[in-house]
């Protein structure tokens, strides 16, 4: 067996860690912005007359990494499907030319 079937399956996992990592870094809202994001909703609502709470602050931080993490377990499903499959043809590639 020559190596382009394990090229194949390595850059599949490549692909698949570079994915991951990828939505990972384009999440809505990182960690260290959350400061930032809670002093403008609180300015927000100041300056629309009403009062900023923690519970209403906690809802919308809820709400954006509820759809961050669909975003990446949609992308890690496809990379685990990608991985899967490149895995599966070097494993026929395999039995086809050691039977």
């Amino acid at each position: 067996m020559n190596n382009s079937e394990y090229n194949k399956a390595e850059d599949a996992v490549n692909n698949t860690e570079n994915s991951l990592k990828n939505a990972a870094d384009n999440a809505k809202w990182k960690i260290e912005d959350l400061a930032d994001k809670a002093k403008d909703y609180i300015n927000e609502k100041r300056n629309n007359d009403q009062e900023a709470t923690q519970e209403d602050w906690l809802d919308k931080v809820k709400n954006n990494f509820s759809d961050t993490w669909d975003d990446i377990k949609d992308k890690a499903n496809d990379a685990w499907e990608k991985t899967k499959d490149a895995a599966e043809d070097v494993k026929a590639e395999w039995n086809k030319k050691t039977n």
